[in-house]
């Protein structure tokens, strides 16, 4: 049974701008109390009038509900709906009292006197000549945005992206999708070439086909940034635009040149550059060696120094650690590398006490919060994430993507060292070198540590193996297993995969095992057993904390799967426990979850066991990971308490950026350490079942590993030295500067 509702919407309970689902009052003429009604709308506010054909439902919770199958703005045609509409708030500058008295004057001609004769509102008291035009034009405003917002859901545009176009084009916005829509992808953040193309197809639009190739081409090599690389060559660079928007080379001569000359695209040596990612590696390599000023060091003090050190570390140094401390002490650059157990802590270790002896003021930091709490805890000197000590501020996607457009840090507000030092090299991208490298002056020593063998950073660059490969920079090698390292068979085993040596799989080892299964549902019911039952008193760790790591996405051994499989088993349904389900995944309270996109602009804040605020600040990163404490369905948010019991609500409007994480690619997992790690092996493609992803796998794993799966895979894995290429320009510009 369907109902007709005409009325003005009293107040909005809740939306969501992604989709535009609203609760919202509506208050009729026929009814004393307001109706409560649900449905989605690209543009509703306070104070508008709708005609709803609505069907009548009833909420477990929330009583009687009108759900909207229909919907017509109107305007108010009488004296007192009018009223209601200017009170409501709707026009900026017009409260109820003013709204009254406005009405009080003109009556049913008050929407025709703003629109027309607003020169007439002075003559009401408390109003100027400017405040009436103020009016005016505010009341035409928001006439417009809900006719451009209404406009805009033909082409199937959610209202937050709607309310960004009319935001940047206003009433020009018409002409704009009418002529070239493609302008949206290159000037809006947030519309992709895709979307644009659709609102072209299904406008039926006739434009200049050159537009569709320019946003395609940009597109392009956008898609190739998120894969994590800086550039294109030039055969792959064309031969994608052609597959991708099906057209002939002889139609990317001009839109190419447009782009060229915009500085859109940069091409140099055959290499087709996103703009900004040309600028910041050409800023990396000059920033760098810059930086590399040496710093004369006299060899008996320095032997004294070392000596002094070994005393009070309790420590025997070997000749390559004690290279590394000159090394640091006399170069502007150092990059100190080396696999697990090669001596990396106590060479930090070493390096910061020959910088305090000398009274230099050192800082420690690494990309994410989970290394930041290992360099801290493994050396006893506080440390932070770059982003933390660069000062972050409230800035946007694209900012951070462009590097250090909005860090406190910068070349104008310089860090105050004399050394600095950073963990986990391998996992900084060119944007975050960049802002950093801002950051820092001249006669500041940067001291990079990291495993040039793990995997490339998320973000695109391969900045550290660019930087070891160019070698122009002093880097220390350390190669040497120590003796309280070789008991690990970890550790062994991940130097042998490195060198292509096969491992034992033979269950004598006490922290590298290996559970043999030969189809997917086999493993699935073995990783399970594995993480909830057996390995928890193994290595004295909760389930939670206890890692399964895969190399894919997708299949029946992919991370999508088997979180669902591990949800289900971890943490199961309870009536206890409140849900929210988003897409085809359940978000539970209880669950293991993981930002999967960088969001600077999120607030978080860590309180003491006292409920105080010790901390505060902005910002949640691609891999951080946390736990769903509370779902607060009224709120319509998640409480999620991140690494370093950092607190975030989080808003159901975000949930696309976020997964569920007991299972994670090992590429998420770099900088991570776990307790123990499980990793699910079968089969997969060629490009990601290499030597690399492997050992990167094993290195995440503190007191155990354990394969399960099978030994053919493993074998081959290991044989498989081929990586996905990751195109990037930074060695070559340094060596370009030299």
């Amino acid at each position: 049974m369907t109902v007709e509702l005409e009325g003005c919407v009293d107040s909005i309970v809740f939306r969501n701008e992604e989709n535009g689902y609203t609760v919202f009052e509506l208050a009729t003429k026929d009814s004393v109390d307001t109706l409560t009604c649900v449905g989605s709308f690209s543009y509703i506010s306070e104070g508008e009038y709708f005609r709803l054909v609505c069907g009548e439902t009833q909420h477990n919770v929330y009583g009687k509900q009108y759900k909207v199958l229909s919907s017509e703005a109107i305007e108010p045609e009488d004296a007192s709906a009018m009223e209601r509409y200017l009170g409501s708030g709707a026009i900026k500058g017009v409260g109820k009292a003013l709204a009254a008295r406005i009405v009080s004057k003109f009556g049913d001609e008050t929407f025709r006197v703003i629109e027309e004769e607003p020169e007439r509102l002075a003559d009401i008291k408390g109003i100027s000549e400017r405040m009436a035009r103020a009016i005016s034009e505010a009341f035409y405003d928001k006439r417009e945005m809900r006719n451009a917002m209404m406009f805009l859901q033909k082409y199937g545009i959610s209202s937050a992206l709607s309310v960004k176009i009319y935001n940047k084009y206003g009433a020009g916005l018409y002409q704009v999708l009418r002529t070239n829509p493609y302008r949206l992808a290159e000037e809006i953040k947030g519309v992709g070439f895709k979307t644009a193309d659709e609102i072209a197809q299904r406008g039926d639009i006739r434009i200049d086909p050159a537009y569709r190739v320019r946003a395609g081409m940009l597109y392009v090599l956008s898609e190739a940034v998120g894969q994590g690389h800086t550039f294109l060559p030039e055969q792959e660079f064309f031969e994608t635009v052609m597959n991708t928007l099906e057209v002939e080379a002889s139609e990317l001569e001009r839109p190419l040149d447009e782009l060229k000359g915009d500085r859109k695209i940069i091409v140099t040596e055959g290499c087709y550059y996103p703009a900004p990612y040309y600028y910041m590696e050409l800023a990396v390599a000059r920033m760098l060696l810059d930086l590399d000023i040496k710093h004369p060091v006299n060899a008996a003090k320095m032997k004294t120094a070392i000596e002094k050190i070994e005393k009070n570390l309790e420590v025997s140094l070997d000749p390559v650690q004690k290279e590394a401390i000159s090394a640091a002490a006399s170069n502007g650059i150092m990059v100190l590398t080396g696999g697990p157990g090669t001596g990396k802590t106590t060479t930090i270790k070493a390096i910061i006490r020959y910088f305090e002896g000398e009274g230099m003021d050192i800082l420690l930091a690494a990309p994410t919060g989970r290394a930041a709490k290992r360099i801290n805890e493994t050396t006893g000197r506080e440390a932070s994430t770059i982003h933390r000590m660069l000062q972050m501020k409230g800035i946007t996607e694209e900012d951070g993507e462009r590097g250090g457009g909005g860090f406190e840090r910068n070349e104008d507000n310089p860090l105050e060292a004399d050394v600095i030092i950073i963990d986990e090299m391998s996992m900084v991208d060119i944007a975050l070198m960049n802002a950093l490298l801002k950051a820092i002056t001249q006669g500041t020593r940067l001291i990079m540590v990291g495993d040039a063998n793990q995997l490339p950073p998320v973000g695109a660059g391969n900045v550290l193996r660019d930087i070891i490969s160019s070698e122009l920079f002093t880097t220390i090698c350390l190669t040497k297993i120590f003796r309280q390292a070789e008991a690990s068979d970890i550790v062994v085993n991940a130097h042998k995969i490195n060198k292509g040596e096969e491992i034992r799989l033979d269950n004598k080892s006490k922290d590298f095992l290996f559970v043999e299964r030969s189809n997917s549902s086999d493993i699935c019911g073995a990783v399970v057993a594995l993480v909830r039952d057996k390995l928890p008193g193994y290595v004295n760790a909760k389930a939670m904390d206890i890692q399964v790591l895969t190399p894919m996405r997708k299949g029946d051994l992919g991370v999508e799967r088997l979180n669902k499989v591990l949800q289900e088993y971890l943490n199961p349904p309870d009536p206890g426990k409140k849900e929210k389900i988003f897409g085809d995944i359940v978000f539970r309270e209880g669950d293991k979850v993981m930002q999967i996109k960088n969001n600077y602009q999120i607030e978080w804040e860590s309180r003491t066991s006292r409920g105080f605020i010790k901390a505060s600040g902005s910002g949640i990163f691609n891999g951080d990971c946390g736990i769903i404490r509370k779902i607060n369905t009224f709120s319509e948010e998640l409480e999620i308490v991140f690494d370093d019991d950092k607190t975030v609500f989080y808003p159901y409007s975000l949930l696309e950026d976020l997964e569920l994480a007991y299972c994670v690619t090992v590429h998420k997992s770099q900088g991570s350490e776990y307790p123990a790690v499980v990793l699910p092996l079968l089969s997969g493609p060629w490009q990601l079942f290499n030597r690399n992803l492997l050992y990167t796998a094993v290195t995440r794993a503190k007191k155990c590993v354990t394969i399960v799966g099978s030994r053919q895979s493993v074998s081959n894995m290991i044989r498989n030295e081929r990586e996905q290429k990751r195109y990037s320009g930074l060695e070559r510009n340094l060596k370009s500067f030299r």
